[in-house]
Formats: C-alpha cells, structure tokens, sequence
C-alpha cells in the first residue's frame, strides 16, 4: 500500500496505524527523509506536535516537506529491512549520512601474464592471479609494495605484454626503479625471476629475505658505497612492513564481529572487528555524517542495520554466531531476528557487561576513535599518499603508465601582442621548477591560441631538446577541445604521437581526451582533478608573468627610445645596469656615466628627459 498525502495536521487522521516505513518528500518530489514506525499514524504526527522542542535539524526537514508518503509493511522487522534499503538507495539528506570504508586492501600478483604485475587490489577475482592478503591498512600496504617492486624492478605500467609496448621506456627506468621489458632491455627470464621472489617474500618467507637484505646493507656500509646501503635500508622498511601486514592478532574464543562507536560532533565512525576461529582477521568501518543531534543506539541501529542488511548474500555468508555491541538499542531484538532469519541458523546480538567480551568492545571502541581521530585531523578525510593521487588519475584517464611526470602547457597574450607560452613540470605530484620553460611565441599568429600552443609544444619537444630527459608520462594544455587537437597534431609532426594528452577546460573543469566525442567530469572532490588544476594553474600564472614582464619591458623601451642618442643596445644596457625604468630615475648622472658607452653628461640629459616626461 502506498500513500502520499500533505504535511498538515488536518491530513494526519488519513495516515494508517499501521508499521510501516514514511518517507518526507519537497515540493519538487525529492526524498527528505526516510523512517521506520511500529504506528505510521503516530510517528509521522509527532513531528508536527513537538515541533517547538524539535532539534534545528527536525525543525528544517518539517518546513521543507511538502508531504509524506508512506509504505504499510507486515512487521516491524520487514519495516527495518525496507529502511535500510530505501535509505541506501535513495541517499536522503536528512538522514544520517554513513559511508562504507571500501573492501580490506590485496596485494594481486598477475602470475598468469608474460610479464607479471603487482599492485593493490580490493577485488578478488578467479583470474588465475596470486592473492596476498587481507590488509587493514592500504597506506601502509601500499608503501609496502611499493619498496618491493622498487627493490625487485617491478613494472607500474599496464601495457599487455607481449601483444602492446610502448615505443620508449618511461621515467620509470630512468629513474632505476624498472629494466625496461617492454622495449626489450631485460628478457623474460630474469624478470620472472624476480617476480618469483615477490611471490615467496608475500607468501610468508619474509624472515629469509630480511636477513638477506640486511647482509647486503652491511658489507654496502662497509665498502663505503652509503648510496647502496641507503637503497637497501628502505628495501628493509619495506620488508618490515611487509611482516608487519602478515602478523594476526591472536584473541581467542570463536566467530565473532565486535562493534565499536566512538564520535565527535557531527562525526560519527563504526568500527566491527571481525574476529574467525579466535583470529583477529580485520576492521570494517563506517563514517557518520551529521549526527549531532542522534542518540548513540540510534547511531549503533543505523550502523548495523546498514552493515548487515545491505551487504546482499556475501554479508549473509560471512555472518557469525555472535555479534558483540557497545550499548542497546530498541531494533537489536528485531534485527536479530532478521539475520537468524537469513542466516538459517542462530545469530546472537549481544551487550556484554563484564569479563573478556567488554574488553574486546573496548578494543573495538578504541580502533573506532583512532580512525575518527584522524579524521577531525585532517578536516574529516584522510589525505591520500601523493602515488595514491597518481594511481587515481591513471585510472581516471586510462592511463598505461603512472603519470609521474606531467608536463602541463598554457598559452597568454594581450590582445595578441607579446604572445608567450609557460611550461611547468610535476614530478610525483609536486611542482619540479627546473623542468620550467617558458617561450616567446615567434609565429605572427596573433590571438590564435590553437597554432601558438602547437608551436609551444613543438618547440619544447624539438630534436635539439637537453639530452637523455625522459618524456613526460602526460602532457597537458589548458584549453578544450581546440587546443587539444592543436597540440596532438603537433605531438604527430615530430613523432611523440604517442605521448599521453589532456586538455583541461577552465570554464567547467571538463577534461578533454584524444579520440573521445564528450569531456570527462571527473568529480569535484576528487584529488586527482585537483592535481591537474594545480599543473594548470601554475601553467597559467607562469605564462602570465612572462607576458606581463614582456609588457614591463616593452613600455620601459617606449620611454627610453624616445629620448635622442638612446638606441636599442644603450636602452639594454640601461636596464640591465639598474633593472627597471624606475631604477634608471633613481640613478645619478655619475652612475650613468660609469656604464660603457655613456658619459657623465648623456647621464643629465637621459634624466632630464625622464623628469620631464614624468611631469
């Protein structure tokens, strides 16, 4: 049964008394709210009753609704269920916001490819690949990883081996972390064998290889080569960490999760430890949103309604005997029902009082805290590593390699006078102000952006550039579609076709990729656009300052041409003597007359003209 009738105390008396789920909708339709009742009648009329001792937040959702719709259930627990289900899916404002921390973090070794990869992972899939895992911290895992594949030459890049390669090795080579298979500088043989090392250090024989590394350290400290010993310090680290990710926590007892709550404000987080055969095994947590005014059982009953009811049959699977919680709350009774229900067998909802259990809860509440902790820190998100911001943009460009160094191009004129184009450089993320460059554009091309940046990216990638300088893994130009095509084209002429490009548009910060008819938005919020704001930002805000000094220079010549005797070559060496034309005004005859060429005397006559053009 379906209702819909509007907010006013006068329809309350239509609504049925049944339980049951309601749902506040706008003017405009949009879901507000979603509850449960055991009486749909009496719960919905209760807002307007006490809406005077009504939290803000209540207050607000009363005066946006324009009505309230209601589903008639059989039972309080199809009631939960169907909240639970229509909350997930419909997202509704008023409600809490709880988001999932994403499946525990694998290591994936591809052993089944030519030339295998390793990366992190939170699929597992029957692809015939090496799992190594769960982990509870991607961060740590990930550096982890990172160490080993460094140490060992694994390859970053996706490129499908032996069927595609690229035509050059990327900065990775360059940079020693990887031999190159891909262009054929290291055979297939003595790539798997690293790799099988990899797979036996993930598999446990971390000990061996610890002792190995640190064997190497030493006599590399010994013989005084600091630079290797470095290299395989970090090797250890990474090692260590690696330990660190295979130990469990051993806490006895059977199959269990246990719940933790902690909060600050309108910040609420979830932690269940999921405890199998008296194994810590790993953490689930969920984050809360706009809880300040919710109980803490309310929090516990969202919480566990969404982590157990929303999850599908692999949630049912994975269910234990027994679920530990922190504090009661009025569903837990329903809800054990409902998962005893699915389940097909007993499943206890439990508040423990006192022994082992309570400190379980309280280990449980402490994991909750430090992950809510971190994240009042850090502004209520945890900041990715600058590599996690990489991994994310290949993934959003669909990228082969990871763009560890990104070249991004922006063109500035005024008026299409003293056209210029900036160059700036990101290596891992951060500004590498060596690699910048900035050009005057020579073609008489006026304020046509598309043939100036086809120039500049030419120009910049010329034959005669400095040597051995790896390519970048992704080239940028600030602009559209215009100005992409402009610079692939150009990219073609002089054989880097191949080059990884995007065009970032300004106006609604669309990015533009070769071969695609519509833009790419990628969202908001997320690090890898900011990133590629950034380059182009710092694009733009260089070009800018070379034409505005081009400009600078431009009037300080007017100015000075036109006093007699003061030709381009004196005009040089008057700027270059005192810096600007304000330092030429503040000079003495005398200093003027010291510069090669000049004489005391040209030194008077030069300020009496400045004196009086100034007047």
């Amino acid at each position: 049964m379906k209702t819909g009738i509007p907010l006013r105390a006068a329809a309350m008396s239509r609504l049925p008394t049944d339980p049951g789920v309601y749902m506040f909708r706008s003017s405009r339709g949009e879901i507000l709210y979603v509850g449960k009742a055991k009486s749909l009648r009496h719960r919905v009329r209760s807002y307007l009753s006490r809406a005077k001792d009504a939290t803000v937040k209540t207050r607000e959702l009363v005066r946006l609704a324009a009505g309230v719709e209601t589903l008639v259930v059989g039972s309080e627990a199809e009631a939960l269920i169907l909240e639970a289900n229509l909350i997930k899916e419909h997202r509704p404002r008023f409600n809490i916001q709880l988001k999932d921390d994403k499946r525990y973090p694998y290591i994936k070794v591809t052993v089944g490819e030519p030339f295998p990869r390793a990366f992190v992972t939170r699929r597992v899939r029957k692809d015939g690949s090496r799992y190594f895992g769960p982990f509870t911290s991607v961060g740590r895992v990930r550096r982890a990883l990172d160490v080993l594949k460094r140490s060992h030459g694994i390859r970053s890049c996706r490129y499908d081996l032996l069927r595609e390669s690229p035509a050059r090795p990327c900065l990775d080579h360059h940079i020693g972390r990887c031999d190159a298979p891909c262009v054929g500088l290291q055979s297939r043989e003595d790539y798997r064998g690293r790799v099988d090392e990899v797979v036996r250090i993930l598999s446990g024989d971390v000990a061996s290889a610890q002792v190995e590394v640190e064997t190497e350290m030493r006599k590399a400290s010994s013989a005084m080569d600091f630079e290797r010993a470095a290299h395989l310090r970090d090797v250890l680290a990474g090692l260590d960490g690696i330990a660190r990710q295979q130990r469990v926590q051993t806490i006895g007892g059977g199959d269990q999760d246990i719940v933790g709550l902690a909060r600050d404000g309108s910040l609420a987080v979830s932690s269940t430890l999921r405890v199998r055969g008296g194994v810590l095994i790993g953490r689930d947590t969920h984050t809360m949103t706009d809880v300040e005014h919710e109980s803490d059982g309310g929090l516990l009953s969202r919480s566990v309604a969404h982590a157990y009811l929303s999850g599908g049959a692999s949630a049912v699977e994975q269910l234990p005997p027994e679920i530990l919680l922190p504090a009661d709350f009025p569903d837990r009774e329903v809800l054990r029902q409902i998962l005893t229900s699915r389940a097909g067998r007993k499943v206890w909802l439990r508040v423990p009082q006192r022994g082992a259990k309570v400190r379980l809860i309280e280990l449980a509440v402490a994991n909750a805290r430090h992950v809510l902790d971190e994240r009042v820190r850090k502004g209520g998100g945890l900041q990715p590593r600058t590599d996690d911001v990489l991994y994310e943009l290949q993934d959003f460009l669909e990228l082969k390699v990871v763009p560890r160094l990104i070249a991004c191009f922006d063109v500035s004129h005024t008026q299409g006078a003293e056209t210029v184009a900036g160059v700036v450089v990101f290596l891992n993320g951060e500004p590498r102000k060596a690699g910048y460059r900035h050009m005057r554009i020579r073609g008489d091309w006026g304020n046509d952006d598309y043939r100036s940046m086809a120039e500049a990216v030419t120009r910049f990638f010329e034959p005669d550039r400095a040597g051995d300088d790896p390519l970048p893994d992704l080239v940028v130009v600030d602009g559209g579609k215009g100005q992409l095509t402009a610079a692939g084209e150009a990219l073609e002429k002089i054989g880097l076709g191949d080059l990884a490009l995007a065009a970032l548009a300004k106006r609604d910060e669309i990015v533009f990729l070769p071969g695609r008819r519509r833009g790419l938005r990628i969202p908001r919020t997320a690090r890898s656009l900011h990133l590629l704001q950034r380059a182009r930002n710092e694009a733009h805000r260089f070009a800018v300052r070379y034409n505005r000094k081009l400009r600078s220079r431009r009037t300080v010549r007017s100015d000075l041409g036109d006093i007699p005797g003061i030709g381009p070559r004196r005009q040089q060496a008057l700027l270059s003597r005192f810096g600007s034309l304000r330092g030429v005004k503040q000079a003495s005859a005398a200093e003027i007359g010291r510069i090669p060429g000049f004489s005391e005397a040209m030194g008077v006559k030069i300020l009496h003209y400045l004196d009086r053009g100034a007047g």
